[in-house]
């Protein structure tokens, strides 16, 4: 099965791309997008009838960046404290109620950050990991998902066959997508084959 997928700036350009789509026989179930506004995704799912694509779930890398990330903000809002009541000579004596309040933000955050990161993985999902799993280089995902992160509307287009990749990629061109550079650089779009649509 060859994967196609495209960047498109705004919602109502891929909601064209998967309504054409689907116009010419594309099913359903092989078809997707992702995009990280949540409302602005259940409207374009609404409209169009197809089922956004969940990120893969992050695993155990999210979880321990999550931690990491978690202890981090919590020392840095609670060491502040700890050093003004080492620096003020009269609050000294709450200097210990400091290394306690560092204590309880670094374990609240480790807890905190944890939940989230395995909750959440890279916002909604890991796009980078679920784009490698449908067979898309691991350079490319990275750059889909940093388009994702911009805003853009990210399309996914299944060819069973095998046999139909190119006019699913004609068919994203003529409707708006951008090529990957000029989504992670801000440019407009551009119909050079495998630059904003690789085919996989």
């Amino acid at each position: 099965m060859e994967t196609v997928v495209a960047l498109f700036p705004e919602p109502r350009q891929a909601h064209a791309a998967l309504q054409n789509l689907q116009a010419r026989g594309f099913q359903r179930e092989h078809l997707g997008f992702s995009m990280t506004d949540f409302v602005a995704e259940d409207e374009l799912a609404q409209a169009s009838g197809i089922s956004p694509e969940a990120g893969s779930p992050s695993g155990s890398a999210g979880v321990i960046k999550g931690a990491i990330l978690g202890v981090l903000a919590g020392l840095a809002l609670t060491f502040p404290v700890w050093l003004l009541l080492q620096l003020i000579p009269d609050t000294r004596v709450f200097a210990h109620g400091g290394v306690m309040a560092m204590w309880f933000g670094a374990v609240t955050g480790l807890v905190l950050g944890g939940m989230f990161g395995a909750l959440s993985g890279s916002d909604h999902g890991d796009y980078v990991k679920l784009l490698r799993n449908m067979g898309i280089p691991a350079a490319d995902a990275e750059k889909f998902y940093g388009g994702l992160k911009k805003g853009y509307v990210m399309v996914i287009a299944r060819d069973a066959s095998g046999t139909r990749a190119d006019e699913a990629l004609t068919i994203m061109r003529r409707n708006g997508a951008v090529r990957l550079e000029d989504a992670l650089g801000g440019g407009r779009l551009q119909s050079e084959r495998g630059t904003y649509a690789d085919v996989h």
